[in-house]
């Protein structure tokens, strides 16, 4: 046995009692870890090109997302109770967290927001995707490390995913911000 892992080799697995995590759970894991690179514990932060208070708004606005992963997807939802679109999702987390009122689609979103360049997303920001043949039809919210949070269809619901998985950076049409 060795003292630093209690086991007798470096291959030898334990049986671990718990029952495999569920997706909220691995949800809860994904907001600790975003919270943790947030606050500096994972990889060094980019320099921030934008002020502290949309620093911290972005982490508010982020961490609400990630609360909600796996709630049901409804056309025209709005709220936790009913259920989001990809732009109820935003306009609710964006009120919730920080106080910003969004109405509209997820293009009225996007022509309310400031361009950014994709290597200046932080925590916050909003992601727009072409997915039903039209400029800016769908929005997620940048939760850190390449990944955003979306309501993405009734089978799925609010889950997350990454910027550069083979369906969506395929269809990314920019970064915008509403932060600082």
């Amino acid at each position: 046995m060795t003292a630093e892992t209690g086991l007798s080799g470096p291959t030898q697995f334990m049986h671990h009692p718990h029952p495999t995590p569920t997706r909220r759970q691995w949800g809860q894991l994904l907001g600790a870890t975003a919270l943790l690179a947030l606050a500096g514990c994972a990889t060094p932060p980019r320099p921030r090109l934008r002020e502290s208070s949309s620093s911290q708004a972005g982490s508010d606005i982020a961490l609400l997302a990630l609360s909600l992963l796996d709630r049901s997807y409804v056309a025209g939802g709005r709220g936790p109770a009913t259920g989001f679109d990809c732009s109820g999702l935003v306009s609710h987390v964006y009120l919730q967290a920080a106080g910003i009122r969004l109405q509209g689609s997820a293009a009225s979103m996007a022509k309310a927001a400031r361009p950014i360049s994709p290597s200046e997303l932080m925590a916050g920001d909003l992601v727009f995707f072409n997915t039903l043949g039209y400029s800016f039809s769908h929005v997620g919210i940048y939760v850190g490390d390449g990944r955003f949070v979306h309501a993405s269809n009734p089978r799925t619901g609010v889950r997350i995913d990454r910027l550069d998985s083979k369906y969506y950076a395929s269809r990314f049409e920019g970064a915008k911000t509403l932060l600082g």
